[in-house]
């Protein structure tokens, strides 16, 4: 399932619907955890059961607490406390990792929303809005524990597979180097292998690689939108190769060098007053192209007021069949919220471009 629609599920799943996500790694587990904190407006705790013993998720003898009440306590972890008091995001990562003793703590966590016990008997429990959602590496290139078919069913399961919008969304909301989405982009293909395909230690790409590359050469100074059109550094294709492999820096490498910009529904949207210059007076066919992206933008996102402000000032500049192929394409994208906000500035310019057609057609006639 793609990252979009497993946001809009999980954020509308019972709170007490524990959520299991498989996947090879670097695909966006943790990221969909995240995402549906942010959602929720809730925090988000990131617990990585694969470097925890038994204690660190079940909790440790109460020794001082023993002596008073003659009764053993635990003293519970940090995360599981606050996740008891406040409804939060509780991410059990990379569960089928984890030691046999810390696994049966978590199922405990999983099937019951509780552990310990206080001086009565009493288990804590979680806040009743908290959410689980539990991640695994899954697939036959892995060494892990199988989940158990008992357990597998008090989850609700997907696997994620997310898509390149998926990612291109998620690079341009974490300021990414656009010349590096554009490659992505365009090379969908690179944005991730099969793992279980490649050769065993071999560096593949996966969403998470990239953006870590995208990190280590900003830092560098060889950002790709720096370097475009001119020859890569030395040290560039070294770089990516630790983070994507031969492979893919060898096609981002020639793809930086031989870089020629492509325009995004974003550099409309968002970045029209930096974009202004390279929006002016744009081929028919780049027009084409923006006109598909900018529809596809429409279709999956409501835009902001200073979204449309921005539409409207790029379509000032489009001649009269062009604002016509826009406006029929943009009419059926199926967002009405967008359509309605657009409609107010382009349907006079709409039929001003009809009117002057028909005037011109009739003075030929004349």
């Amino acid at each position: 399932m793609d990252i979009r629609t497993l946001e809009k599920v999980i954020t509308r799943l019972p709170a007490n619907i524990a959520v299991l996500l498989r996947g090879p790694t670097g695909v966006g587990k943790s990221f969909i955890g995240k995402a549906v904190a942010e959602k929720l407006g809730v925090p988000f705790l990131d617990v990585r059961l694969s470097v925890m013993s038994e204690g660190d998720v079940g909790g440790y003898p109460d020794i001082e607490g023993m002596k008073e009440s003659g009764v053993m306590t635990m003293c519970m972890p940090a995360w599981f406390v606050r996740a008891t008091r406040e409804p939060v995001v509780l991410m059990l990562d990379e569960l089928n990792r984890a030691l046999p003793g810390v696994q049966q703590s978590a199922f405990q966590l999983v099937l019951d929303r509780e552990l310990g016990n206080d001086v009565n008997g009493i288990p804590y429990r979680l806040h009743p809005d908290t959410r689980i959602i539990a991640a695994v590496n899954h697939g036959a290139e892995y060494d892990v524990n199988n989940m158990d078919p008992a357990l597998l069913r008090r989850f609700w399961v997907s696997d994620v597979s997310p898509t390149t919008e998926d990612w291109i969304s998620y690079a341009n909301a974490n300021g990414m180097d656009s010349v590096l989405v554009d490659f992505v982009r365009q090379n969908p293909a690179h944005l991730r292998v099969d793992m279980s395909k490649a050769e065993p230690g071999s560096v593949v790409p996966t969403p998470a690689s990239w953006h870590r590359l995208n990190d280590a050469l900003v830092h560098m100074g060889f950002a790709p939108s720096e370097l475009a059109g001119s020859t890569a550094p030395e040290g560039f294709y070294a770089v990516c190769t630790g983070f994507v492999g031969t492979e893919a820096s060898i096609a981002l490498t020639s793809f930086v060098q031989d870089y020629q910009r492509v325009l995004t529904a974003e550099d409309v949207l968002d970045r029209f007053a930096d974009k202004k210059a390279d929006l002016k007076g744009i081929k028919a066919s780049e027009v084409a192209s923006l006109t598909e992206k900018l529809v596809r933008n429409a279709k999956e996102n409501n835009w902001t007021p200073a979204q449309v402000a921005n539409f409207k000032a790029f379509t000032e500049s489009l001649a009269g069949e062009q604002l016509i192929s826009l406006w029929n394409a943009l009419s059926t994208c199926g967002n009405l919220k967008n359509v309605q906000a657009c409609h107010p500035f382009m349907a006079p310019r709409i039929v001003a471009v009809v009117q002057a057609a028909r005037a011109a057609e009739i003075n030929k006639k004349k």
